[in-house]
């Protein structure tokens, strides 16, 4: 099946790796016009020029307030409106409790938490226009399960997924449906320093690591498969579409059954 966004609009934050350039791929490719965001403008700039005319990018950094509006900005005024926001930006926590400090508990919620909730903010104006929406925050199944992620990670993913649900309902009038997405373990640079490290090593460097991790990630799943990128981004294209017109408030767990175990499968 294509053209599932036919005629639609989406910002994706975090759009430069990893699930956020998977998903905008994905967007693309089903005939919506897409605007990410990110740090790194050379990336971006890269994705976009592979895309075509069907995508924007815009330097941004989510942990900054200015930076999203201008982000939904850009979307409406290049491509006349916005009909989907995907607020997948994020990275990695590391603070146990007695290391926690106030800058570390602000910088989570930040980047994992406030960025979502103001790209909500400044997104629902703009789809009331267009009679209605579908916002998708990117979650954890750290939100709903122990040890699956850094402690400050999983509170502030377990905010946004209640927020999700918070969201959905009081917006569910206006024709807006949020819904959120927990990924189990996917292999993406997150899990060896972000993107950010993934930047620097080499192309060599980067696929013998990603490679030894997508062989651990099998391990940890019922399925022995690796979770990947394009796995979300199915995940997000469904809940984007108009196939997904009757789901609100929903968190959407995509984990290969990760979620499901009491102990890790033996060999």
């Amino acid at each position: 099946m294509t053209n599932r966004l036919d005629g639609k609009v989406a910002v994706i934050t975090g759009g430069t790796s990893g699930i956020g350039e998977a998903t905008a791929e994905l967007f693309v490719a089903q005939g919506a016009k897409v605007v990410i965001c990110g740090r790194s403008s050379e990336k971006g700039q890269a994705i976009v020029a592979r895309l075509g005319a069907s995508a924007r990018f815009v330097t941004a950094d989510v942990m900054k307030e200015a930076d999203i509006a201008a982000t939904i900005d850009v979307a409406v005024k290049e491509f006349g409106g916005l009909d989907v926001l995907f607020n997948n930006a994020g990275g990695p926590t590391s603070p146990e409790i007695l290391d926690l400090d106030e800058q570390a508990i602000h910088y989570a919620m930040q980047l994992l938490f406030s960025s979502a909730v103001l790209g909500i903010k400044y997104a629902v104006p703009h789809m009331e226009a267009r009679g209605g929406g579908s916002i998708i925050n990117n979650s954890s199944i750290a939100a709903i399960r122990d040890n699956q992620g850094a402690l400050l990670y999983s509170a502030a993913k377990a905010a946004l997924t209640h927020y999700t649900t918070l969201a959905g309902v009081r917006l569910g009038p206006r024709g807006i449906r949020v819904n959120c997405i927990s990924p189990g373990a996917i292999a993406t640079p997150i899990f060896y320093g972000g993107s950010a490290r993934a930047n620097t090593l080499s192309e060599e460097d980067n696929a013998k690591k990603m490679s030894k991790l997508e062989s651990n990630l099998a391990n940890a799943t019922p399925l022995r498969k690796t979770g990947l990128p394009m796995d979300i981004a199915q995940g997000a294209l469904y809940l984007a579409s108009d196939e997904g017109r009757f789901v609100n408030s929903h968190d959407l767990v995509i984990d290969g059954g990760r979620t499901g175990m009491f102990y890790e499968p033996s060999s």
